[in-house]
């Protein structure tokens, strides 16, 4: 599975860093997401799904 965060998209609410800490960072400058390393592990692919489900702008995309 891969992750990334669309930046035209995210808003900064920061709820996928909250779901999935470990797949998730957030841009100095905006407080914007974005995923260092679009490859998700197998034991956190339940929590990239989580934060998918949680952006309410739907930034999160999954694959």
């Amino acid at each position: 599975m891969q992750v990334r965060v669309d930046s035209d998209l995210c808003q900064g609410h920061t709820l996928c860093a909250m779901a999935a800490p470990d797949l998730f960072a957030l841009r100095d400058e905006d407080g914007h997401a974005y995923a260092p390393d679009e490859n998700v592990p197998a034991a956190q692919e339940e929590r990239a799904q989580e934060a998918a489900r949680s952006c309410p702008e739907r930034a999160v995309q999954l694959s």
